[in-house]
């Protein structure tokens, strides 16, 4: 088993307090008691307060939260049984609001906004949808916003879920370009078996790449109020660590979680090769176009300096793209200078050619974004 190591003090483990941009995962079982199905006050307070100070070191923060369900089902009497779709979806719309004002109640002290957003598998996998999530998830962080991640259980059907927040957190490290995820659970990490049966299980402080042999060590156990077993955490890391974002699984159910991680407790970290940008560059780079855009010199040497793509620099579009789509970005000779994802469709791409980004509303009839295609979304 090359790819494991055992905890002791010389790995080399990604610092959590090195991140530039951090996913945080909540499960049910630490936000709401089991017992009572009320909400752990103390224990959100003190997330909070370790969400203000990494934010007070420059850190961007998003939170995955579970919840809704847990918390709308105890105001509806609905018991601790098994729910229908319909009985779950009616929990979460009542518990979603609970969710949303407990968050904002816990960051409000810190002079921190916390903001709300739903999603569902569709999100990420229509192209479109993902860059809307994208461009909402930087527009609110760089803001100083911390945003409140949920699956829209009030809507999504079983074909379009995740069905765990394990995944839903590592897709949104990944739209939103994070270099660390961290899956607070019950448990301290990965074990070679389940250490609740096992006293000679044994401890993993780094997985270098998730093996077979990692594979069979995963049980399907989750708590009372958490789907999600040491098997969706795999499926997260895979997600994760390919985008190029380092994963950690973490014991969350005391409080003040992640200081107790920049304190060195143990977890165990899923590493990743490549950096986020990286990583997204690459996939991008993979993509066949579907259409191009023909840059002037200017545009063209913007380009090569690392800037995004104005309208304002593009002669000719050529093909028929909708928004979200690869195009070429060429020079003034044709010659191609990179690969990016198109802000526009084609029809919107030809209007505001060689129009300046403050006379998108007035060309389109409807605000638009002043890039055509952003720097993040390109691949140069």
């Amino acid at each position: 088993m090359a790819a494991l190591t055992e905890t002791h003090h010389d790995a080399p483990l990604p610092a959590l307090t090195q991140a530039r941009r951090l996913v945080v995962k909540i499960g049910s079982a630490l936000l709401v008691d089991q017992v009572t199905g009320a909400l752990r006050a103390d224990w959100l307070r003190a997330l909070a307060a370790d969400v203000a100070m990494l934010k007070a070191r420059g850190m961007d923060v998003i939170l995955v939260s579970s919840g809704s369900i847990a918390l709308g089902r105890n105001v509806l009497a609905l018991g601790q049984g098994a729910l229908s779709l319909d009985e779950a979806q009616a929990a979460a719309s009542v518990g979603q609001i609970r969710l949303a004002r407990a968050y904002e109640a816990a960051l409000e002290p810190h002079g921190i906004v916390a903001a709300q957003i739903l999603l569902t598998l569709d999100d990420s996998a229509d192209r479109r949808r993902y860059l809307n999530t994208r461009a909402t998830f930087a527009a609110l962080l760089a803001r100083g916003a911390v945003p409140i991640v949920n699956e829209n259980d009030t809507i999504a059907t079983d074909e379009i879920r995740y069905g765990d927040n394990d995944r839903l957190a590592a897709n949104v490290a990944v739209m939103a370009g994070a270099d660390i995820c961290v899956l607070l659970s019950d448990i301290d990490g990965l074990y070679t078996a389940n250490p609740r049966v096992d006293a000679s299980a044994r401890h993993l402080s780094v997985v270098a790449s998730i093996t077979p042999d990692i594979e069979a060590m995963a049980g399907d156990a989750g708590t009372g109020l958490s789907k999600g077993g040491m098997k969706t955490k795999l499926m997260a890391a895979r997600t994760a660590t390919a985008a190029g974002c380092a994963m950690a699984i973490a014991q969350g159910a005391g409080l003040n979680p992640l200081s107790a991680m920049t304190q060195g407790a143990r977890v165990t970290w899923f590493t990743a090769t490549l950096d986020p940008q990286t990583a997204r560059k690459a996939w991008i780079s993979a993509m066949k176009p579907k259409g191009a855009l023909r840059l002037d010199a200017g545009a063209a040497a913007a380009l090569a300096r690392g800037k995004s793509l104005l309208p304002a620099g593009v002669v000719a579009v050529m093909g028929d793209f909708q928004r979200g789509d690869p195009v070429a970005m060429e020079g003034p000779d044709g010659a191609r200078l990179g690969l990016g994802l198109s802000r526009y469709t084609a029809t919107e791409a030809r209007a505001i050619a060689g129009h300046r980004s403050d006379e998108i509303t007035a060309i389109l009839g409807y605000p638009g974004r002043a890039a055509l295609v952003h720097r993040d979304d390109m691949a140069v």
